[in-house]
């Protein structure tokens, strides 16, 4: 969340930097912050001299007693002081917890850097590789017609298994839980490994295997709720989520810790299942792999000092791009508009690859830093040496890489007319075989 004394201090300053990312309703919202931190401070005060009103009047009461004259009075009326301030104590709890809902619905600050607009118009910051062109079937075709050669002793209903059987997975989850089977299984299984092995070996991150569940803490800290609740999976009666990726049980691995700045920074890789609902995306880019509710996803993140953040940026996003240069596959960086900016990051690059059975750019990684927006509402600190005072640590992270679009990708690149699918050559090893087989 945001630093409330930075509201409290300049709100016209916040709200132009929040103005970028073209919510007209933030303005309100922070003024409603100042109103509400106005009336605490005004309540604080007057709990204050109340409290020094009973103190000289309990004193005085003491006096009265030592000297045996009657102080009923005086009593009555500490009484009534007492009880007012406990009215006034109920006000200002009701008042700190509407500053505290406030400012969990108020959403980072975009870094300068950040241009204005909407989704599709960030700027292109850098390419790598040649897309390729031509007419090719989309992955859901190439999925449901290609499998392993010879699987011997294998057995399908109608023959070969193919590599994914999207009709059947939603037979069994519905729509948007995809099925991959004996080849497609075995891609996945292999681009995991494959990723967790680049990411814990060369770019050194600790690599880690999180809950899949996470709490209701967990999942306000790094800012999925509440402004995003209706798109999480939720398990009734324990109130625990099904994560939506790894983000949040590695982010709030170290809430409410006060960390050693000479351990900082820390990387975490993790793979997981995520889970999203996407409320409001519905019917949109719904056939295969495109948008689906259950996806694997290997996820990169960051820990650092505030002057560290736009280097420890950088660096991640070159090990999300680094996958994608080993694949094979090219890709593009795009630095996102205000417009299309994610509620509690300040800065994202997202990588799109592209997709040439379905013609379309998708997003296959975004690489975000979220400076101490994060940390203040996981209460993630650090201190810099022995005896300072604890700072906010800076969180980043990014998809390195998600799995559902990447597959799309492969298979729509790989494919070769009446040949197969080719696979990129640093998967062989991980995956068991070089390319899918047309299924006769």
């Amino acid at each position: 969340m945001l630093d409330l004394r930075a509201i409290r201090e300049d709100p016209d300053t916040v709200i132009q930097c929040l103005a970028v990312r073209g919510d007209d309703d933030l303005e309100g919202a922070v003024r409603s912050i100042v109103r509400e931190d106005e009336a605490r401070r005004a309540l604080i005060a007057e709990v204050e001299e109340l409290k020094a009103e009973r103190n000289a009047a309990s004193k005085a009461i003491g006096e009265a007693k030592g000297r045996g004259e009657d102080a009923s009075a005086a009593i009555a009326a500490m009484q009534k002081v007492s009880g007012r301030i406990k009215e006034l104590d109920v006000d200002l709890a009701a008042v700190e917890n509407r500053i505290r809902e406030g400012l969990l619905l108020v959403p980072n600050i975009p870094d300068e850097r950040v241009p204005p607009g909407q989704e599709g118009e960030g700027p292109v910051l850098a390419e790598w590789g040649d897309p390729r062109d031509g007419e090719i079937p989309p992955h859901w075709e190439l999925g449901e017609s290609h499998g392993l050669a010879n699987p011997a002793g294998l057995r399908y209903p109608g023959g070969t298994p193919p590599a994914m059987d999207l009709e059947r997975g939603a037979k069994v989850a519905g729509s948007g839980f995809p099925l991959l089977l004996g080849a497609g299984a075995r891609l996945s299984r292999a681009l995991i490994q494959f990723m967790l092995d680049l990411h814990s070996r060369e770019h050194d991150y600790l690599e880690v295997a999180p809950p899949y569940v996470v709490t209701r803490d967990s999942m306000r800290a790094t800012g999925h709720i509440p402004k995003f609740e209706e798109d999480a999976y939720r398990t009734d009666p324990d109130d625990l989520f099904l994560v939506p990726t790894a983000e949040v049980p590695l982010t709030n691995l170290h809430r409410d810790e006060i960390l050693d700045g000479d351990d900082l920074p820390l990387a975490y890789v993790a793979h997981t299942p995520c889970f999203r609902r996407e409320a409001g995306a519905a019917g949109k880019d719904t056939r295969g792999l495109l948008r689906v509710h259950q996806f694997d996803k290997v996820e990169l993140v960051r820990v650092c000092c505030p002057e560290d953040s736009v280097e420890q940026h950088e660096l991640l996003t070159r090990h999300a791009e680094r996958v994608l240069e080993l694949l094979e596959v090219p890709y593009r960086r795009i630095l996102l508009p205000g417009g299309d900016l994610g509620f509690a990051n300040s800065i994202t690059y997202d990588l799109e690859i592209w997709a040439p059975g379905v013609e379309a750019w998708l997003e296959v990684s975004s690489c975000s830093s979220y400076t101490d927006y994060q940390a203040r509402r996981g209460n993630i600190r650090f201190r810099a040496a022995a005896r300072e005072k604890p700072e906010f640590a800076h969180t980043l992270n990014g998809s390195a890489l998600a799995l559902a679009r990447l597959i799309v990708v492969l298979l729509e690149t790989g494919y070769r007319e009446g040949g197969g699918i080719d696979l990129p050559e640093v998967l062989h090893p991980y995956v068991g075989f070089d390319r899918l087989e047309p299924i006769t």
